[in-house]
């Protein structure tokens, strides 16, 4: 069989291709307990990742998408825990606002300390952005270590973020820092379980800018 001449897509066109694709996820998905204001968020999170059981796992803070449509439309800034985050997240929606994507884990002076401290780079550069953009959105999909460090800054009363978007994918400490985030009362988007990752932080936080577009 000649695949190319036997197989031919139902169309071509990204944004159709879009829509069917969540006309599939609505009806596969089926009864939920999501509101109508959260669910465009799961919709992409399934839509990144095509994994309904993560889908259905995502858990809301009560104020979590308000939190981070408002901070989006203020001008705050979005931090990555890494560069492909960074690279996925919608930058002319975040900037049509006055805001930026910023990640630092690859920042000299990240690295210099984390070497001298003997810890992570995802630890430090949690830090460092603590300092420099409190009151921001804070994405993890990658580093448990860095969600660890930001619930404790959140406990201390250093960290003051707008929206935690926390759903760091892994075999060691991701499930349970994703536990210790939802018991936190600070707006948060996470997840039940080792699932997750950088296309499905991505996913929400663009989900947000593009609620935060619509409301003109």
């Amino acid at each position: 069989m000649d695949f190319q001449t036997e197989f031919k897509p139902l169309t071509v066109q990204p944004q159709e291709i879009e829509g069917k694709s969540f006309e599939v996820i609505t009806e596969e998905l089926g009864e939920h307990h999501f509101s109508a204001e959260q669910y465009p968020v799961v919709q992409r999170i399934i839509h990144a990742s095509a994994d309904f059981e993560l889908g259905r796992s995502v858990l809301f803070h009560p104020d979590a998408i308000r939190a981070g449509v408002a901070a989006i439309r203020a001008g705050k800034k979005v931090i990555a825990d890494v560069q492909m985050i960074q690279g996925g997240v919608s930058k002319p929606r975040i900037e049509a606002f006055g805001g930026s994507v910023e990640v630092y884990i690859s920042d000299p002076d990240v690295m210099e300390e984390a070497k001298r401290l003997n810890t992570t780079r995802a630890i430090i550069a949690t830090r460092k952005a603590v300092k420099e953009a409190n009151g921001s959105i804070f994405a993890i999909g990658n580093a448990p270590t860095a969600l660890l460090e930001l619930i404790r800054l959140v406990k201390t009363g250093e960290a003051k973020p707008a929206l935690i978007v926390g759903m760091p994918v892994g075999f060691i400490s991701a499930a349970e820092s994703k536990e210790e985030l939802a018991k936190l009362d600070v707006p948060f988007i996470t997840n039940v379980g080792r699932k997750g990752g950088s296309p499905v932080t991505v996913a929400a936080v663009n989900a947000l800018s593009l609620i935060a577009q619509q409301q003109g």
